[in-house]
């Protein structure tokens, strides 16, 4: 979901808002709790959910399941030192 900046022209309060691309604006300012919120224009940002995006569809090669090849070189190590 993106991220928005938001900015009162009243009191110069500047928020964050986690928002669908449908939802409407905000409008009410929460520190003076005037109508005079702005969106501003700004760098996007988002946040994704769930679990293991990126080990299942981003990773390619050797590259995939990163921590479980991690653990198991840290165990063979310790193994080998004793």
């Amino acid at each position: 979901m993106p991220i928005y900046d938001y900015r009162c022209a009243a009191c110069e309060h500047e928020l964050e808002a986690i928002q669908k691309m449908s939802d409407n604006r905000l409008v009410d300012c929460p520190a003076c709790g005037k109508p005079e919120l702005k969106k501003q224009l700004s760098a996007a940002g988002f946040r994704l959910s769930g679990s293991g995006w990126y080990e299942t569809d981003f990773k390619t090669g050797n590259k995939k399941n990163l921590s479980d090849s991690g653990s198991s070189k840290t165990a063979a190590t310790d193994a080998s030192s004793s």
